[in-house]
C-alpha cells in the first residue's frame, strides 16, 4: 500500500490532522467557523453537570464505554441480555455468544448514519417508538432475529456475506418501516452499504471465513492475543480499515487511485501550512480524516471482547472523539464555534430555512468536524479537573458526556425537531 495511503487511513493522521487545525484556530486562520474559546468552561461545566446528575457522586465505574450495546437497551429493556440467555440454553460457548454479538453490532453500527428528524420505528408487539440511533438500533434487532442478513436457514441469529450481498433496498425499507409518511435519509445508500460489505467479507475470508461472518473476527483477533487475553485496538483496526475502505461510496477522496473513505480536503489545512513547512507537498498533505463510522464501529466491537471473553485492549487512546453532529452541535449551541458571516449565509441560501444546511463533504463541515475533535480533546481535560479522583476514559466522556449534552442541549433549543444547529445532507454512510 502506497505510505500516503496508510497514513490517511491511520488513526494517527485523524489526530494529527486535527492538531494541524487546531494551531490554525489559535491565530484566526480558520476558514468557515471563529472561536470562542472563553466559553468553553461552561461547556466543561455542563457536560460535568450531565455526567454528576446521572452518575454521581459514587457511580462513575458503572459508565458504559460509548458503544452500540446500551442503544438495544433503550426503554429499559434488556433486549441484549435476553438474547444471551436465549443463546446460552442453545448451548452456545462464550466464543460463539461473543461472534454473534459482533455480527448484530457490526450490521447495526454500519446502519447507524442520521435517520433524519422525522423517522420512527415502532417496536412490534409494543405501543412504544424510538428514533434516530436507537430506532435504527431496534429495528436492526429485529431484522438480525428475523435472519434478514443470513443465508443460513439453521442459524438465523448470524450475518454472512451471501445474506448481505442479497439484502435488497425493499428488504430494508421494511423492516424499518420506512414509507413516505415515514421517511428516512438514504435508505438505498444504507442497503448498498450492506451488500458492498457483504462481499468485502466473503474477499477476506483469512479474517471472516469461507462465509464471509463479520462475528469470526474473534477467532481472529484472539489469536493475535498474548496468553493474557490482551488484544490491540492497532491490529483490530487495521483489519477493519481493511475490510471497510472498499464498502464506502467510491466517488470521494481518492489517492493514489485508491478511496480513502471518510476523509476529505480541508482548505484550512492549505492556509495553515507553507511551502517552507512543506516544500514538497502533495494534494494528500491537504487532507483530514475522521474514518467516523469505522471509529464508532471499533468503540462498539471491543465491549463485547471485555464483557464476555474478559479481554483487555491496548493502544485505545488512539481512538479519538467521534465528529459528528452531536459532539460538533454541543460547541455551536454553547456558543465556542460560529460560523463566519459569509459561510453561515451560504448554509442558510442553502436550506432556506433558519438553519444552515452544507453537504457532507463541504470544506464547512470538514472544518466543523476538525474542530470537534480539537475541543473534545481539550473538554476531556477539563472535565476530568472536575470530577477528580475518577479515572473517565474517552470512550465513558463521549457516552455520559458530550454526546449526550449534545442531544440535551439540541432539545432544548430546538424541542420539535431536536435537529443539529448545522444541517448536513447525509447520504445515510457518513453520519
Amino acid at each position: 500500500m502506497d505510505p500516503q495511503v496508510k497514513y490517511l487511513l491511520s488513526l494517527e493522521a485523524v489526530r494529527d490532522r486535527a492538531k494541524i487545525v487546531g494551531e490554525a484556530a489559535k491565530v484566526g486562520k480558520l476558514s468557515h467557523f471563529d472561536v470562542h474559546e472563553d466559553k468553553l468552561p461552561a461547556v466543561a461545566d455542563y457536560v460535568t453537570g450531565v455526567i454528576k446528575r446521572d452518575y454521581g457522586p459514587d457511580k462513575y465505574s458503572e459508565i458504559p464505554p460509548h458503544g452500540r450495546w446500551q442503544h438495544f437497551e433503550v426503554g429499559g429493556q434488556p433486549r441484549v441480555d435476553d438474547l444471551l440467555k436465549i443463546w446460552k440454553q442453545e448451548g452456545h460457548d462464550d466464543k460463539e455468544l461473543t461472534r454473534r454479538l459482533i455480527d448484530l453490532f457490526f450490521v447495526s453500527v454500519l446502519l447507524d448514519a442520521g435517520a433524519g428528524d422525522h423517522w420512527r420505528y415502532l417496536e412490534p408487539g409494543t405501543d412504544q417508538a424510538y428514533e434516530r440511533s436507537e430506532g435504527i438500533a431496534v429495528a436492526s434487532l429485529y431484522m438480525f432475529k428475523e435472519g434478514a442478513f443470513s443465508t443460513s436457514q439453521e442459524q438465523e441469529t448470524i450475518v454472512d456475506g451471501k445474506g448481505l450481498e442479497q439484502l435488497t433496498t425493499e428488504q430494508l425499507a421494511a423492516g424499518f418501516q420506512i414509507s413516505d409518511k415515514n421517511p428516512m435519509l438514504g435508505v438505498s445508500s444504507r442497503a448498498h452499504l450492506l451488500r458492498s460489505l457483504g462481499s468485502s467479507l466473503l474477499a477476506n475470508s483469512n479474517v471472516f471465513g469461507p462465509e464471509g461472518r463479520p462475528g469470526n473476527i474473534v477467532d481472529y483477533m484472539l489469536k493475535t492475543a498474548s496468553s493474557t487475553s490482551t488484544l490491540d485496538i492497532l491490529t483490530f483496526w487495521d483489519t477493519l480499515q481493511t475490510l471497510l475502505i472498499p464498502i464506502w461510496p467510491q466517488d470521494r477522496t481518492v489517492v493514489k487511485g485508491q478511496a480513502i473513505g471518510d476523509a476529505w480536503p480541508l482548505s484550512t489545512l492549505r492556509t495553515a501550512s507553507t511551502t517552507t513547512d512543506l516544500p514538497n507537498a502533495t494534494e494528500a498533505d491537504f487532507i483530514q480524516p475522521f474514518h467516523k463510522l469505522t471509529q464508532w464501529l471499533t468503540y462498539s466491537l471491543t465491549v463485547p471482547f471485555q464483557r464476555i471473553l474478559n479481554a483487555k485492549w491496548i493502544n485505545t487512546s488512539s481512538l479519538t472523539a467521534l465528529p459528528e453532529y452531536r459532539n460538533g452541535g454541543l460547541f455551536v449551541d454553547l456558543g465556542v464555534l460560529s460560523l463566519k458571516p459569509a459561510s453561515l449565509e451560504r448554509g442558510l441560501k442553502a436550506s432556506g430555512g433558519e438553519l444552515p444546511q452544507f453537504g457532507a463533504g463541504d470544506d464547512a463541515i470538514v472544518e466543523w468536524r476538525a474542530m470537534t475533535l480539537v475541543l473534545i480533546d481539550k473538554l476531556y481535560v477539563m472535565v476530568k479537573e472536575r470530577i477528580q479522583g475518577v479515572d473517565l476514559s474517552m470512550a465513558q466522556l463521549l457516552e455520559a458526556g458530550t454526546w449526550k449534552s449534545g442531544r440535551e442541549v439540541a432539545k432544548e433549543k430546538r424541542p420539535q425537531t431536536k435537529s443539529s444547529p448545522i444541517l448536513i445532507e447525509s447520504d445515510g454512510t457518513v453520519f
